[in-house]
C-alpha cells in the first residue's frame, strides 16, 4: 500500500529546493511511484526550465514503464502554454493512472483546469493531501496570486532594551551593528529567497547598506527605497554600484543607470501604490528592512503577513 503522505511530503523536500530560482513560478516538486517503489524524483530547477513533473518524466528513460505508475506533485499540474508545454499533455502521454496533489494553483490560468483535464483523459486524482504544509510552501505565490500583491515580510533588529539605532547627534551617519555575524548571516539568506528589499530615506541617508547578498551564495534581490524628495545622494551604495535598484518618489519617473525612479502619489495611499506597481511587474515578495519609520506605517496599514 502506498504511503501517500511520505510521498507528498517528499514533493516538499524536492520543492524546496529550488527557494530563490524559480520566482514568479511556484516551489514544485514530484515523486512517480509504481508497485510500491519510487522510480523517479524532480523539482523545477528555474524559470524556462522542466517543471518538476517533466524533470522526473525524464529521468525514468522508457516512457513504457510509466504506464500504470502514480504520479505525486505538490501543486496542480498546469495546462498552459508559457516558457514550457503544459505538464499535464505529457502525464496523459505517457499514461500515468492516478495522479496525487496537494494543493490547486492559485493562478487563473491554471486554478481547476488541470485537475479537469486529467480527470477528462480518464485519469484518477486525489487533492488536498497535506494541503496546510503546500499553503505555507508557496505562500509567497499563493498571495501573489490571490490577493494581487507582493507577500510583505518585516524584519528588523533589536537591542536587549528594545532599541533599533544608536542616538544619533545632528549628522551623524553610519551602521549600528546591533546583530551578531551568524545573525546577519541567517539575514543574507533571506535576501537571496526573496524577490526584493525595501527601505527607507533614512536607513540609507544612515547607513549607506548595499542591501545586497553577500555572506551566503545567492542572488541579490531587487532594491526598493522609498524617496519621496529625492534625498538619497547619487554616490550612494545603493545607487552608484550597478546592481538594480528602484526609487519611489514624488520627483519625475525615469532612468539612471542601473537605477530606475518610479513617480506615486506619496500624499495618498503609499505602500498601497507601491504594492500595486510591484504586482504589476511581477514580484512576489517582499523583504522590508526599513527602520522604525517604515515599519510603523506598513504594520499600521495591515498589508504585510510575516516579522
Amino acid at each position: 500500500m502506498e504511503n501517500t503522505e511520505t510521498y507528498m511530503r517528499r514533493c516538499f523536500e524536492l520543492a524546496s529546493q529550488g527557494k530563490g530560482a524559480v520566482a514568479p513560478n511556484p516551489l514544485v516538486g514530484c515523486v512517480i511511484v509504481k508497485d510500491g517503489k519510487i522510480m523517479a524524483e524532480g523539482y523545477h530547477h528555474g524559470i524556462g526550465q522542466n517543471h518538476a513533473e517533466v524533470d522526473a518524466i525524464e529521468k525514468v528513460g522508457d516512457p513504457e514503464l510509466l504506464k500504470g505508475a502514480t504520479l505525486y506533485v505538490n501543486l496542480e499540474p498546469c495546462v498552459h502554454h508559457g516558457k514550457t508545454p503544459p505538464c499535464c499533455d505529457r502525464i496523459i502521454e505517457c499514461g500515468i493512472k492516478k495522479v496525487v496533489i496537494s494543493g490547486l494553483d492559485p493562478n487563473e490560468m491554471v486554478h481547476g483546469r488541470g485537475l479537469e483535464k486529467l480527470q477528462s483523459a480518464g485519469i484518477e486524482v486525489k487533492k488536498e493531501v497535506l494541503l496546510s504544509d503546500e499553503m505555507n510552501l508557496n505562500r509567497r505565490f499563493r498571495t501573489y496570486h490571490e490577493k494581487k500583491r507582493p507577500y510583505v515580510i518585516l524584519k528588523w533588529a533589536q537591542s536587549a532594551d528594545h532599541f533599533m539605532d544608536a542616538e544619533r547627534t545632528a549628522g551623524e551617519k553610519g551602521s549600528v551593528v546591533i546583530s551578531s555575524e551568524e545573525s546577519r548571516k541567517l539575514v543574507h539568506l533571506w535576501r537571496s529567497q526573496e524577490a526584493a528589499i525595501m527601505v527607507g530615506t533614512n536607513t540609507v541617508l544612515n547607513d549607506n547598506p548595499k542591501l545586497t547578498t553577500r555572506l551566503v551564495k545567492g542572488k541579490n534581490p531587487l532594491r526598493i527605497a522609498l524617496d519621496r524628495d529625492m534625498k538619497i545622494p547619487a554616490d550612494s551604495k545603493i545607487l552608484s554600484d550597478g546592481n538594480p535598484t528602484l526609487i519611489y518618489t514624488s520627483r519625475e519617473s525615469g532612468k539612471k543607470g542601473a537605477a530606475e525612479f518610479q513617480k506615486i502619489d506619496f500624499a495618498g495611499d503609499v505602500f498601497t501604490d507601491v504594492l500595486n506597481d510591484l504586482y504589476d511587474r511581477e514580484i512576489q515578495s517582499v523583504l522590508v528592512e526599513g527602520g522604525h519609520v517604515l515599519l510603523e506605517s506598513i504594520l499600521s496599514s495591515g498589508l504585510w503577513d510575516e516579522a
